[in-house]
């Protein structure tokens, strides 16, 4: 009896409890008092601390507190024990007159963050341990049912794409999109997936080994439906049966059945992403009045990929290509095995960008393309490429330098045709014509490609 009882006396003694003002803010201290937390001593610069129990309470810390602040020492440590584990706290403060409180009355405020203020109470240490451990669950609750809000902000996508895109409307993210390969010349049945696979990574490969200065990003499977019947899919799924999806693994065209038979196909193909080494390079020709040529001809490889086969050398006469710093760039990439390949004219990108069926690439033709350079020579327009980099070096970021400003005389160069490919390599077209000469015969059509077997798949997706 005579334990608890001195337990129970022990608890509801009365002590200086600590209680946080109103308007306070702890954020930028690091040892920060709570309401609740009992003041077990008081150090006065270098006299020794005042302890707990306080003999008259709150009156005889305020009595302290007041002789020290009448000889200057408002600098303080108070020492506080928090809760039931007895967790001590070093509180460095400052004494402050309250007078809102009345005569002698002051406040602590925290010396590294004056916006946290406390003020001292008297309390039972039972209050106290009892208003922390409700202020604890409180806590604790809250903290349970807090939820993170999200919600829709406006945005300046306009602004934002024509500011920080190299090319403005347009993306720098590159791929090809491979379809599967058809087994048989009905295309009723489709290659497996691994096939495909294959063949988007020795389209990459041999890019890669012609010279186009690209590298590997990703690779993934893209699903396209199409209206297809039962005897065309290679796998039907049964809607209710989720073991049948094990069949569609390594399959390139399953069908879904319903009641009807199946009528819904995916195709499964394959998305290559690719970059260039170094990113882009914006090289302008700007032809000029007088002009005969621009100066450098064009060519695509067996990848599909359009890029500058030769520049001519600057021999007086009116080209183009010849002020643009083409030449040296031309010179940089043949030393470095690399192609100069064409990515984008202005803002549209002419890198290849599916494989049909058949196992035709589409890409974009070399006639067409130099019949709408030469008629930028004759409108006078200014002329905007972007190159395929494979280093950012002295030679490739600066490469316009101006060779002459003079107008040459003009001369009547030879009707330009393009040449023809080296067996199955892309047709090659050279840029150039006489000024009088009818812009349409600038590129024969004879010696372009023929784009084939692309049915229904007119919309590219780079």
């Amino acid at each position: 009896m005579d334990r608890s009882g001195s337990r129970r006396r022990s608890t509801d003694m009365a002590v200086v409890a600590v209680e946080v003002m109103e308007g306070s803010s702890c954020g930028g201290e690091a040892v920060a008092l709570q309401t609740g937390d009992i003041v077990e001593e008081v150090t006065f610069g270098a006299e020794p601390p005042a302890r707990s129990p306080f003999r008259g309470g709150r009156s005889r810390v305020m009595k302290l507190l007041h002789e020290a602040y009448r000889r200057g020492d408002t600098s303080i440590v108070v020492r506080a024990r928090r809760g039931p584990e007895a967790t001590y706290l070093d509180f460095h403060a400052r004494v402050v007159p309250h007078p809102a409180a009345g005569r002698r009355q002051y406040v602590l405020r925290s010396v590294r963050d004056p916006r946290h203020a406390v003020r001292l109470v008297d309390r039972s240490e039972s209050d106290c341990i009892a208003f922390q451990g409700s202020r604890s669950s409180r806590v604790s609750r809250a903290l349970n049912n807090a939820q993170l809000h999200d919600g829709f902000v406006s945005y300046p996508w306009e602004k934002k794409m024509k500011e920080t895109l190299p090319a403005p409307n347009s993306s720098c993210f590159f791929s090809l999109l491979v379809l599967p390969r058809a087994s048989d010349p009905s295309s009723t049945s489709y290659n497996p997936v691994e096939d495909t696979l294959a063949r988007a990574d020795t389209w990459l490969s041999s890019s890669q080994a012609s010279g186009v200065p690209i590298v590997f990003m990703h690779i993934q499977t893209e699903s396209l439906l199409t209206k297809i019947s039962g005897e065309t899919a290679s796998t039907t799924v049964n809607m209710g049966s989720l073991a049948d999806l094990s069949n569609v693994a390594n399959a390139s065209l399953y069908g879904f059945e319903d009641y009807h038979g199946v009528d819904i196909g995916v195709m499964r193909a394959v998305r290559l992403w690719y970059s260039p080494i170094e990113g882009e390079m914006a090289l302008e020709i700007e032809p000029r009045e007088g002009d005969t040529k621009l100066g450098f001809s064009i060519s695509r490889t067996e990848e599909g990929f359009i890029y500058i086969s030769s520049v001519e050398d600057h021999d007086g006469t009116g080209v183009a290509a010849a002020r643009s710093g083409l030449k040296k760039l031309s010179k940089a990439a043949a030393a470095a095995s690399k192609l100069l390949v064409v990515s984008r004219v202005g803002t549209e990108k002419v890198l290849p960008w599916m494989v049909s069926t058949s196992g035709a690439i589409r890409c974009f033709d070399t006639v067409s393309l130099s019949q709408k350079l030469s008629l930028h020579r004759h409108a006078l327009k200014p002329i905007l490429l972007h190159l395929l980099m494979w280093e950012t070096t002295e030679t490739t970021v600066t490469v316009a330098e101006a060779e002459s400003d003079e107008y040459p005389t003009p001369m009547s160069p030879p009707c330009i045709v393009p040449r023809a490919s080296d067996g199955a390599s892309a047709a090659s077209s050279s840029v150039s014509s006489s000024p009088g000469r009818d812009v349409l015969q600038d590129a024969a059509g004879d010696q372009s490609f023929r784009f084939c077997d692309f049915s229904t798949w007119n919309n590219k997706s780079i």
